[in-house]
C-alpha cells in the first residue's frame, strides 16, 4: 500500500471518531493542507466520506455502504474502461455469471456484437439491457430483492445456481484484498458469490482502484483458485504488486478510452 493510501485509509478512521478538519489533519500528518484537501477530495469520490465546511464527516457511520444511484456516479470512466477490457475476455458461445454491481452492468452494456451467449444473472439493473441483445439468452436468478445493489441474493438463488455451470464468471465487490478475497456488506452476497464461483470455470473480478485493498465491509468471499483482475489506470504500482505477487492472480489493467 503506497504512503498516500496509507495516510488515507488512517483518515478514514480519524474521521469515524467524528467530524474532522482539514487543519488539524494537516498538523496530524505534516503535509500541506492542499494535500489533504486531496485526500479528501478522492475519499469523497469513492464515497467513504462527505464533504463538510472546512473538513470531512462519515456519511452514516464506519462501514457505510454507497445506494446504488451514489455508486453508478463514482468512477464512471473508470467503470466503463474495465467493462471495455472485460468483455474482449467473452468469446461467442460462451456462458456467463454476471454479479451484481454497477461495474457488472456496465459490462452488460458492451456485450453486444459478441456473439450468441447464454447470460446468467441477478444483476436487476442489468436485466433492460440484456433483454434487448437478440444473441444473448438470459436466465435470472430468483431469490430476495437486496434494493441497496439491486441485485437478487439468499437460499433461491443459491439453489438456481447449483443447477447451472458456466465457463465464466464476472463478479464486483465493496473491496479487494490480495490473498484474502471479497469484502461485501452482508454474508448473504458473500455467499451468493462463493457459489457463484464454484460453478464457473473462469472467474474475473472487476474492480477499480478505489476498491483494491479496501477492507472495510464485514463479510467475505475467499479467492482460493486462479483469478484474473480487472481494473483501471489509476490503480498505484504499490497496490497493483500486491496482487501481481499472487501466483493465483493475474492482472489486466484498463485504459480509458482504450
Amino acid at each position: 500500500m503506497s504512503k498516500t493510501e496509507k495516510r488515507r485509509q488512517t483518515i478514514l478512521g480519524i474521521v469515524s471518531g467524528g467530524d474532522a478538519n482539514v487543519e488539524a489533519l494537516s498538523r496530524h500528518f505534516g503535509v500541506s493542507e492542499s494535500t489533504i484537501r486531496r485526500d479528501l477530495a478522492e475519499l469523497a469520490l469513492d464515497g467513504r466520506i462527505v464533504r463538510t465546511y472546512g473538513g470531512a464527516a462519515l456519511l452514516h457511520g464506519q462501514g457505510h455502504e454507497p445506494s446504488l444511484d451514489e455508486r453508478m456516479q463514482l468512477r464512471s470512466g473508470q467503470k466503463d474502461a474495465i467493462a471495455r477490457l472485460a468483455a474482449r475476455q467473452v468469446q461467442a458461445g460462451d456462458s456467463l455469471i454476471l454479479d451484481a454491481g454497477t461495474t457488472t452492468a456496465a459490462l452488460a452494456r458492451r456485450l453486444a456484437g459478441r456473439g450468441q451467449l447464454h447470460v446468467v444473472t441477478n444483476n436487476i439493473s442489468a436485466l433492460p439491457t440484456l433483454l434487448r441483445e437478440e444473441g444473448i439468452e438470459l436466465t435470472v436468478l430468483g431469490g430476495s430483492v437486496r434494493r441497496l445493489s439491486m441485485g437478487t441474493i439468499g437460499p433461491l438463488a443459491e439453489l438456481m445456481l447449483g443447477r447451472i455451470s458456466v465457463n465464466k464468471v464476472f463478479l464486483g465487490a465493496d473491496g479487494l484484498a490480495a490473498g484474502r478475497g471479497l469484502c461485501e456488506a452482508t454474508q448473504e452476497q458473500a455467499a451468493l458469490k462463493s457459489r457463484m464461483l464454484a460453478q464457473a470455470s473462469e472467474i474475473y473480478v472487476l474492480a477499480d482502484a478505489s476498491k483494491l485493498g479496501y477492507t472495510g465491509q464485514q463479510a467475505w468471499t475467499p479467492l482460493e483458485r486462479p483469478w484474473t483482475l480487472i481494473t483501471d489506470a489509476g490503480a498505484s504500482a504499490e497496490q497493483l504488486a500486491l496482487f501481481r505477487a499472487d501466483p493465483l492472480v493475474t492482472v489486466l489493467v484498463a485504459v480509458d478510452g482504450a
